[in-house]
């Protein structure tokens, strides 16, 4: 039986751009916030507001972010964008009073950043990646403190070093069950099961890489795969057609409702390096062979497999030397003996951090006036100064946030 919540409840707006990447955290931040008997709130843009996921207790506020290209005609446009977004969440902190105000990345995030920075409401960013995002990066002078997912985070200023807390990528519940189960038996002669996705969308490079790849493992151990292959669409007739060229078994799809289970039943990973990726693998304790996406900002998907690399947990390949000989090169290394798949599991898995939701969780409830003060709400004007306007420094500030926003179109 779950102890009842002592804290009092408060109101927290969670701010995320609209991927999968910014918005899984925020969903997992959602759902333990509430569950403590908080009140939560999303601001997203319209792709985030629709994506599936997303808890049903969470009212998502679309607000105008921006977008900022190569164009530089494009920069007046979408810093115009970003100032309106500001004053719309302004307007929604009024009658909302939150707490604090949580940014997950991405340029959604980027207006109700600002605005809790104007209404003087405490705020901190989370980063999934080993690279500082952009947006994090522009704020991290503002807000109160940066959440990391890894202990070396890129394009993070020393100055800025006091505010960071190492806290993980939250993962998904059903994923997380699974990290007290044992890793899936190994043995000389028995199935070596693979599991290979590139992300939402697919990746064509590892649907025309891993099949000719997994062709040219040894006989003995090649005459034992099972594999489960995420492709896209338009690959799909095409891969088939290589797996029974090469008489190995292979389930292809273009989307597996049931990944948790698979990842479960799985001894090696084959694919991207995404940082919820890399949560899920480290969480249960898969071993895995990277192939970073080669036009990531900043590369942060080769920065991603840094810490889990060097654990002994997984090995990377850059894309540009993705080749079916390298590919078996490696899964022979790992798979030749069960014992150093088993030592490579036990590698992932010590890289896991299957607290960070909790960890998160209490970073976040540590922002706030006295609890008294968060449950006795009097009219509109005890929104923690909120309701009263843009504090005063208005023109400073409104100057201050024209500037930021025009830094993140260059």
């Amino acid at each position: 039986m779950t102890a009842p919540n002592t804290k009092a409840s408060r109101h927290y707006v969670l701010a995320a751009g609209g991927t999968g990447g910014h918005l899984i955290p925020a969903f997992a931040l959602a759902t333990e916030l509430e569950r403590r008997g908080h009140h939560v709130a999303l601001i997203t843009d319209k792709r985030g507001a629709e994506i599936p996921g997303k808890p049903d207790f969470l009212p998502a506020h679309v607000l105008p972010a921006g977008r900022f290209g190569k164009n530089p005609l494009s920069w007046f446009k979408g810093a115009k964008a970003v100032i309106e977004g500001r004053n719309m969440a302004l307007r929604l902190f009024e009658s909302f009073a939150p707490s604090a105000v949580v940014g997950f990345g991405g340029y959604p995030a980027l207006p109700a950043l600002l605005a809790s920075t104007s209404a003087e409401i405490p705020s901190l960013v989370h980063e999934q990646n080993a690279v500082l995002g952009r947006v994090n990066r522009l704020l991290a002078g503002r807000v109160q403190a940066i959440a990391t997912a890894y202990p070396e985070i890129a394009r993070l200023k020393p100055k800025h070093a006091d505010k960071v807390h190492l806290i993980g990528n939250p993962v998904r519940a059903e994923v997380l069950a699974l990290r007290e189960e044992e890793f899936p038996p190994f043995t000389e002669d028995g199935l070596l099961k693979v599991l290979v996705t590139g992300g939402s969308q697919g990746a064509r490079v590892l649907s025309e890489i891993v099949p000719d790849g997994l062709a040219m493992l040894q006989p003995a151990l090649r005459q034992r795969l099972q594999v489960t292959q995420q492709c896209r669409p338009e690959d799909l007739d095409a891969v088939r057609e290589r797996y029974r060229n090469h008489d190995i078994p292979a389930e292809l799809g273009t989307y597996f409702e049931d990944m948790a289970a698979r990842l479960a039943e799985a001894h090696l990973f084959i694919g991207r390096a995404g940082a919820s990726t890399i949560a899920e693998l480290t969480a249960v304790g898969r071993p895995a062979i990277l192939i970073p996406l080669p036009i990531a900002t900043d590369d942060h998907q080769a920065a991603n497999t840094r810490e889990l690399a060097k654990a002994g947990g997984a090995r990377m390949i850059r894309q540009g030397g993705f080749t079916p000989k390298e590919l078996a090169k490696q899964i022979q290394a790992l798979a030749q003996r069960p014992q150093t798949l088993a030592t490579a599991a036990h590698a992932s898995w010590n890289c896991g951090r299957p607290k960070a939701v909790k960890d998160l969780a209490d970073l976040v409830e540590s922002f706030g006036g006295a609890e008294m003060m968060d449950v006795i709400k009097v009219g509109a004007n005890n929104a923690r100064g909120a309701s009263q306007g843009v504090p005063a420094g208005q023109a400073l500030r409104q100057a201050q946030d024209a500037r930021i926003a025009r830094e993140a179109s260059e």
